[in-house]
């Protein structure tokens, strides 16, 4: 899990993922936060195949169910079940190794090459650093120094 994860979040990901993984979906992202309309627990969903609405709502359905009965959350909260979208955010090694040859969009915590956001198309993964070819040409970036990646829509 990253670091500085809540304790909350990470009991919530351990009881919600095997639902998600019942359904041949990942968990891409778990957020439970304060939002204007209150507390938000958001589920991030993605498959091989998308995810649909009916894949939400299945997945909502029993997740509803699982925190009713094992009532984890202290305080009242809306549950959003829903597909990363175009500009999916990539947490995990295999979320590069899935999106590879997409446009991405890579924020590093130190300077590599004298920047740290890098544009270009995913490449190869391997020995935890992933390879972006962008207009400069090929950078390296190790995963373990990724601040926050995610993909660019591409029109």
């Amino acid at each position: 899990m990253a670091a500085g994860e809540s304790a909350l979040v990470r009991r919530l990901t351990e009881l919600l993922e095997p639902v998600v993984l019942d359904y041949g979906l990942e968990l891409v992202e778990l957020q439970f936060r304060r939002e204007a309309p209150g507390w938000v627990l958001r589920l991030i969903l993605d498959g091989d195949q998308g995810v649909s609405i009916d894949d939400c709502a299945r997945v909502s359905r029993e997740a509803s169910h699982l925190l009713e009965v094992e009532d984890p959350i202290e305080q009242a909260f809306h549950l959003e079940v829903s597909s990363p979208g175009l500009d999916r955010p990539l947490k995990r090694e295999r979320d590069f190794v899935r999106c590879r040859g997409k446009l991405a969009k890579v924020v590093s915590r130190e300077q590599i090459d004298d920047q740290n956001v890098f544009i270009g198309r995913l490449g190869e993964v391997a020995d935890g650093a992933v390879t972006l070819e962008t207009e400069a040409g090929p950078v390296r970036i190790p995963l373990a120094a990724i601040s926050r990646a995610k993909l660019v829509i591409e029109w």
